[in-house]
């Protein structure tokens, strides 16, 4: 076993040399998970409230409060827009959820979210330079249930403090509720990143898999394993991007969406879920492994894994199959065992296997752009435009059937990405103020730089803290154990 470092590069041969693939995969979830948690501890969370302002004297507190700030207060009562350039407000987005479904391991009660949601804050600033703040919210009604027009209420009073609102880990039915009716009441846009954003990321990873294996999309064959917010939404985006609906069979935990499903018709919760059921799956299967025979394409967003999607379902799909298994932690098969059983190209939503298809090449540039043109709201034609960005940056340096996305590292995509959304805004109609696209894109680039310049800068000097390297090296011990 080769001693792990910090920078976590080696991870993959830090493991010992005799563990299967399977081993590796199992040690590395454990090991994560472990290292979370002491990192987490070590740290006291991952954010903090830093100010933008410099103190030159103590006169400045009088500019900055009382008596100099009344000006501030009283011009945004006059134009209530000036809180977009007198505040933070501008650059913040709300990060609210009620924790009902964190991840693949439920409802972990409000607080129980926290970690999730200041993992977004943490990763729109460094990707994006956007200012956000965690929210988790008490949806539970005076009859113990979790109540939507809670959450609707709470993000409707919170609208004049953020630019912004990301929806994050509520259940369904409840998401769908929630998303729709404050994307509609709302003046500033409300985005559901387990929806819409997982939704965006996953057709551009379709459109590069495509381009690789020369298929059309209005061509394909696809099946949707899991009807969830995530898949719900996937769909009608693919749908929207040129699939044929006579091609597509989505599955629930009940069998396939199709119009004789009248318990879904008959719960209006499910609005979402029956509306694919009207257009989806003429043919009325209901067998997973009858809908994969001769299948492009499986999309898995169901439960974690590994032995939820079978070999036998991917064997008997169409030439050079298509697989994105991206259910949180595990995914619902390894990708090696996807690979054995004939999948060309393979997704899931872990930056530790090839081909991550994550949120987090989406949500960073996505709102930065709607934030920039101070968008009232993020239509669907948006999130498919921040597709065809992301799969035609990876493109244009290289794509290949372990390589179909573009890596959190390169820092040009977001704001590539925040551009071409901006502009699909003003075209939509729905942008306060007009920029031109280099002006969002070197926005953008300034605000990442000088994100991470602050953040080396306080490593530099210590102010946030190394951990020790018995931190790594005990989860590391920890994970091996685990799986011998």
């Amino acid at each position: 076993m080769s001693k792990i470092d910090l920078s976590l590069k080696n991870l993959d041969e830090s493991f010992p040399e005799d563990f299967t693939q399977e081993q590796v995969a199992k040690a590395k979830t454990v090991f994560l998970k472990e290292l979370a948690f002491t990192s987490h501890k070590f740290y006291g969370g991952k954010m903090q409230t830093i100010p933008t302002a410099g103190v030159y004297g103590f006169n400045w507190f009088n500019v900055y409060y009382t008596p100099g700030v009344s000006k501030i207060s009283t011009s945004i009562r006059d134009n209530n827009d000036a809180s977009f350039e007198l505040s933070n407000r501008g650059n913040m987005v709300a990060v609210v959820s009620d924790s009902t479904r964190v991840l693949g391991d439920g409802d972990c009660t409000p607080p129980g979210g926290l970690g999730v949601m200041e993992g977004k804050a943490y990763l729109m600033k460094y990707l994006a330079g956007i200012d956000a703040v965690a929210l988790c919210v008490n949806s539970y009604n005076e009859k113990g249930e979790h109540d939507p027009d809670k959450i609707i209420e709470f993000v409707k009073m919170l609208q004049p403090s953020f630019g912004a609102v990301n929806l994050e880990d509520i259940s369904q039915p409840n998401c769908y509720k929630v998303l729709d009716t404050l994307r509609e009441e709302c003046d500033i846009p409300v985005w559901h990143d387990d929806a819409q954003g997982t939704g965006s990321v996953t057709v551009a990873g379709l459109i590069n898999a495509l381009r690789i294996v020369e298929k059309d999309i209005k061509d394909i064959k696809v099946v949707m394993y899991g009807a969830g917010a995530s898949n719900a939404t996937i769909a009608r985006l693919i749908l929207q991007a040129g699939a044929d609906p006579n091609k597509m069979t989505i599955f629930d935990s009940k069998g396939g969406l199709h119009k004789d499903r009248a318990d879904i018709k008959a719960d209006t919760r499910f609005y979402r879920k029956w509306e694919l059921c009207e257009k989806t799956n003429p043919d009325k299967i209901n067998d997973v492994q009858q809908a994969c025979k001769d299948a492009d394409v499986l999309i898995a967003l169901s439960k974690p894994g590994p032995d939820v999607v079978k070999p036998e379902w991917i064997k008997s799909m169409n030439t050079k199959p298509i697989v994105f298994v991206c259910a949180n932690p595990v995914p619902e098969i390894y990708p090696y065992a996807a690979k054995e059983a004939g999948a060309y190209i393979v997704a899931t939503g872990r930056g530790d296997f090839p081909n991550q298809v994550n949120n987090s090449l989406g949500f960073p540039g996505i709102l930065k752009g709607a934030l920039l043109v101070r968008a009232k709201k993020i239509t669907d034609e948006m999130a498919v435009t921040a597709a065809y960005s992301m799969a035609n940056y990876a493109q244009k340096r290289g794509i290949d059937p372990d390589n179909i996305m573009p890596k959190m590292d390169e820092t040009e995509m977001f704001a590539y990405e925040a551009a071409d959304v901006a502009m699909e805004a003003i075209k939509n109609g729905v942008a306060r103020v007009h920029l031109t696209w280099d002006e969002v894109f070197n926005k953008t680039l300034e605000d990442i730089k000088q994100t991470r310049d602050t953040i080396d800068l306080m490593m530099e000097n210590c102010f946030i803290p190394k951990p020790d390297i018995k931190l790594l090296e005990d989860a590391l011990s920890l994970a091996i154990e685990s799986v011998k």
